[in-house]
């Protein structure tokens, strides 16, 4: 598998079976699959969703959203949860807003499960652990 490092960029071939085995960059030595979710910008975004081999599941959000700060704990838990099956990213749409607008995000949170660099499907709102989960399950197996 291909996997971008969320630290330096750098692509990184990681067997699938190895996955586990928290490997590190070998570019700058960072956790390429961490276990927390990975807060990307404009600046790193397309390159990041486009080569990496997971699928990505993209939690648009901002500070000021009290559904967003809510939702937030239950989306580092699922992330910890798929790390190695997932790649769990956060977009803050205050400050990336040009990147908000090319993914026409209207209300927040709003969450995006990207493939090969393309959207496959999007929910809006704050869901509960079981309700992402299977949902997450269901798109997994598609």
């Amino acid at each position: 598998m291909e996997l971008v490092c969320p630290q330096c960029g750098a692509l990184n071939r990681v067997p699938e079976n190895r996955l586990g085995d928290q490997p590190k960059c070998g570019k700058c030595r960072a956790a390429v699959v961490p276990a927390a979710p990975i807060e990307l910008t404009n600046r790193n975004f397309d390159a990041f969703v486009a080569r990496d081999s997971l699928p990505v599941l993209v939690d648009f959000w901002a500070p000021w959203c009290g559904p967003c700060r809510s939702f937030a704990p239950t989306f580092a838990q699922m992330a910890t949860q798929y790390a190695g099956r997932v790649r769990f990213v956060k977009i803050n749409t205050e400050a990336e807003h040009t990147l908000a607008a090319y993914h026409a995000i209207r209300s927040i949170p709003t969450l995006a499960l990207f493939r090969n660099g393309h959207e496959v499907d999007r929910l809006a709102g704050a869901l509960p652990a079981p309700q992402l989960d299977a949902w997450l399950r269901q798109k997994l197996t598609a």
